[in-house]
């Protein structure tokens, strides 16, 4: 079990809870060591009196406050906790606030609080009500020789200590070029919002932080096992020439990148909205007459890829046009039989007229 950093209580009213400090986070970087790349031999860095220039073992080295040029106050870890044992042995609660009102911006370092000795029950009090009203508690602690704003907040079965900052640590935004709401150029339309908020939604899921790791450190190690199978322990590898890049222009166009982060190619988007009409610059063809017989059939058109609806259009448009050339045939095949019809019954009664002059 991790040793404890700090042994205390907790305080607010007169609760008393006796409590021990524990880290709660870890750093899991690449420990990396420097080393002399003539030799690759690892680089020491010695404490030492800058007076004598000799080495300092750490069991000869004292903390001192320089108060004027070249002049300090030796302070030892019992002077420092006997300037005030309240505050370095006390976590006292000052207030209890809604936790949404603390941004997070403020949160420092986590630590989690173990209830020492005796101290079982009015932990569970402290959990428990932390838990019931929702709040935090915030509370001044000393950690070594600074004193911290910290919040006490409820995570499970366990009452974590959370430093935070303190308003003036935090750097103003004012010299940032933040967008503001109503400006012009950063507006966004109903239709970005609309695409963004699916995405969003598309991509919401519940935390599971056991699923998220540390892939740029996996891949730094696996490269260094790969270094160690192909014996190229002392092999540098040298940057390579970079490759110009095209001109990046500042022109966004987020509803195309929205679309394809959707998985929605852009141009079948605009194929559906366009509603059959033909795009700027362009007109279609206009339609063969029907009741011209001279003209030939129209060639059919190159094959490419169309929207159901626009087939469809296209499949009535052609089946009218054939509809039309019949009836219009079959007007013009009776029409000439009513001519010959009229022409017959025509030369019928001349005939009779010409038999009777003949007499």
């Amino acid at each position: 079990m991790a040793r404890s950093m700090w042994k205390g209580a907790i305080s607010f009213g007169l609760v008393h809870i006796p409590v021990e400090m524990y880290p709660a986070a870890s750093d899991q970087g690449l420990d990396l060591t420097m080393l002399d790349r003539r030799d690759f031999a690892p680089i020491g860095f010695k404490r030492y009196n800058k007076a004598t220039g000799k080495e300092v073992s750490w069991d000869d080295i004292v903390k001192g406050y320089e108060y004027r040029d070249g002049e300090y106050v030796v302070l030892s870890d019992e002077d420092l906790r006997r300037a005030n044992p309240e505050a370095t042995q006390t976590i006292d609660i000052l207030a209890f606030v809604n936790a949404e009102q603390v941004p997070l911006i403020y949160y420092e370092q986590p630590y989690y609080l173990a209830p020492g000795k005796g101290g079982d029950k009015v932990y569970a009090l402290l959990r428990e009500t932390l838990r019931e009203v929702g709040k935090i508690g915030i509370a001044n602690v000393v950690i070594r020789v600074k004193q911290h704003l910290a919040a006490l907040v409820c995570v499970g079965d366990t009452i974590v200590l959370n430093t935070l900052r303190y308003p003036d640590e935090i750097r103003p935004v004012d010299e940032l070029k933040i967008p503001a709401a109503d400006s012009k150029a950063a507006q966004v339309t109903d239709k970005e919002l609309q695409m963004a908020k699916a995405l969003v939604e598309g991509m919401s899921e519940k935390w599971k932080p056991q699923q998220y790791h540390d892939t740029y450190r996996e891949d730094v190690l696996a490269l260094i096992e790969k270094k160690v199978a192909a014996n190229q322990t002392k092999t540098l590898t040298e940057p390579e020439p970079e490759e110009e890049k095209p001109a990046k222009t500042n022109v966004i166009d987020l509803v195309s990148l929205l679309q394809a982060s959707l998985g929605k190619k852009p141009a079948k988007a605009a194929a559906d909205e366009d509603d059959d009409e033909p795009p700027p610059g362009k007109s279609r063809k206009p339609a063969h007459r029907a009741d011209d017989e001279d003209s030939d059939e129209t060639p059919p058109p190159r094959a490419r890829k169309a929207p159901a609806h626009a087939a469809t259009h296209a499949a009535t448009h052609a089946s009218t046009r054939a509809s039309t050339k019949r009836t219009t045939a079959a007007k013009s095949t009776s029409a000439k039989t009513a001519t010959k019809t009229a022409a017959k019954r025509a030369t019928a009664d001349k005939a009779p007229a010409r038999r009777r002059k003949a007499a």
